[in-house]
């Protein structure tokens, strides 16, 4: 534990010496800084000597663990950046209540696409067919309208045939089951596009603000560099950790979509064909 704690302080002495050279450079005469600097270089070690655990890094009261972590970048944050933080944690908390909400609605289409197979076609009528059938389910909602767009062919609409007033009921109501499917996957692709953005805007605003504190405080040592400057980097992967699930959500959705619209699609045209043959031997 002394060697390991010998060798931080010889490395940060190293540090120190390497940004005072830097500063040298632009105005600090080269052998002025040979004569000060050796000793202060010398004498490190020698202070390590004399008392190893006074060289040992303090853990200030009512700081958490890791100085560069999640919990310290919340705990020193402003108000822009706690701003990004809530609008990151809002995204990242909506992708996947929607991921878990539309896969309980696939998988109920699923459920009643069985029932519409094992009860709908086994009846006497269109009408008894969806009266069979679960009150939410789409092939009801479908069935249920091709039933009302047989019934309601009359006054200006019986001017349309009725093999295109039937297809054109039954393709509106496809059509609004569709739009209910795919709600929700529009902020999964907005999450999945700006989110890195977001963490990004995060990143800039945070090293600016630490570049800003570190040069008013004219301390450029490693210590004052990489706390605030990996807390602002955080921001960057936070983003990125919010992005890449709502992407991989939403194109799995899309995937699990398609195949129950092709499903809702199929029933829609044998629909529309018994319809029309029903209304042939009336």
């Amino acid at each position: 534990m002394i060697v390991h704690t010998k060798f931080k302080v010889l490395v940060r002495a190293w540090a120190l010496t390497l940004s005072l050279a830097v500063v040298s450079v632009a105005g600090v005469s080269t052998p002025a800084f040979a004569q000060t600097a050796a000793p202060a270089t010398a004498a490190a070690p020698a202070a390590v000597a004399a008392d190893p655990a006074a060289a040992a890094p303090k853990k200030a009261e009512g700081t958490t663990d890791n100085p560069y972590g999640i919990a310290a970048l919340w705990h020193n944050a402003h108000s822009v950046d706690m701003g990004v933080l809530i609008i990151l944690g809002v995204m990242s908390m909506g992708s996947w209540y929607i991921l878990a909400i539309k896969m309980l609605e696939q998988a109920k289409a699923g459920k009643y696409a069985r029932e519409a197979a094992e009860k709908f076609w086994g009846a006497g009528t269109v009408a008894q067919g969806a009266a069979a059938l679960h009150k939410d389910s789409p092939y009801q909602f479908i069935a249920a309208a091709g039933v009302d767009a047989t019934k309601k062919h009359g006054g200006l609409m019986g001017h349309i045939p009725l093999n295109d007033w039937i297809s054109m009921s039954i393709q509106r109501s496809v059509d609004r089951v569709n739009r209910e499917m795919q709600g929700g996957l529009s902020f999964l692709a907005t999450v999945g596009s700006i989110s890195p953005f977001v963490g990004l805007f995060g990143t800039v605003w945070g090293i600016y603000g630490a570049l800003t504190q570190i040069g008013m405080s004219g301390q450029a040592s490693i210590d004052k560099v990489a706390g605030p400057v990996g807390s602002a980097l955080i921001m960057t992967a936070l983003g990125l950790a919010v992005a890449v699930p709502a992407v991989l959500a939403y194109n799995y959705l899309i995937a699990r979509n398609k195949g129950v619209m092709d499903d809702i699609r199929g029933f829609g045209s044998d629909l529309h064909s018994v319809l029309l043959g029903s209304a042939s031997k009336s």
